[in-house]
């Protein structure tokens, strides 16, 4: 099967929840919702309408939030991560978020899916632009640095953690071609 991204659409509402389930209430990197979330209709709903007014060019958002793609990241009509486009870098995502944030369903880790999903995401940046783009990484997390660094990502510095107890930050830059 092929791994593709997808907008959040309420047609994957099942497979969604299942997706967001595995995490057991866990930060999903990628996802562009809350910790704790119930992966029900309603919250996928609000969750659709909330990507659509991200993506919207000119879009009034909260404070402190920046425009941004969220995708899918999908195999067939089955939800197996989550990836977003963020358009710009606030101060807190020049230091801890970066343009790109992803993640896989637990049970589908170590399967190339990340990687492909970040490939895929690459080109659509390539395609709106851009020349370069930042990702982040705890600096424990060898799978990120693995997909990072595999699509050319170079790392730019480790830097110290917002909160006490949480590992250091790699910062990388991968380098884009725009079209």
């Amino acid at each position: 099967m092929t791994i593709a991204l997808a907008r959040p659409t309420i047609d994957l509402v099942d497979s969604w929840a299942a997706a967001v389930a595995e995490f057991d209430g866990g930060h999903i990197d990628g996802g562009g919702f809350e910790q704790g979330l119930v992966p029900d209709r309603a919250a996928c709903e609000a969750f659709v309408a909330k990507a659509e007014l991200y993506a919207t060019p000119d879009a009034v958002l909260p404070d402190g939030h920046v425009p941004c793609d969220h995708f899918w990241i999908t195999e067939g009509d089955r939800v197996v991560g989550f990836i977003a486009f963020r358009r710009e870098l606030n101060d807190w995502l020049r230091r801890f978020g970066g343009h790109i944030g992803y993640s896989t369903v637990p049970s589908r880790r170590r399967e190339g899916i990340a990687r492909e999903a970040l490939r895929l995401v690459l080109r659509f940046a390539e395609s709106e632009g851009y020349d370069r783009v930042m990702l982040t990484c705890d600096d424990d997390n060898s799978g990120s640095i693995r997909t990072i660094e595999g699509a050319g990502g170079e790392l730019e510095d480790v830097i110290d953690p917002s909160e006490p107890g949480r590992p250091q930050a790699r910062r990388y830059w991968i380098e884009l071609s725009p079209a």
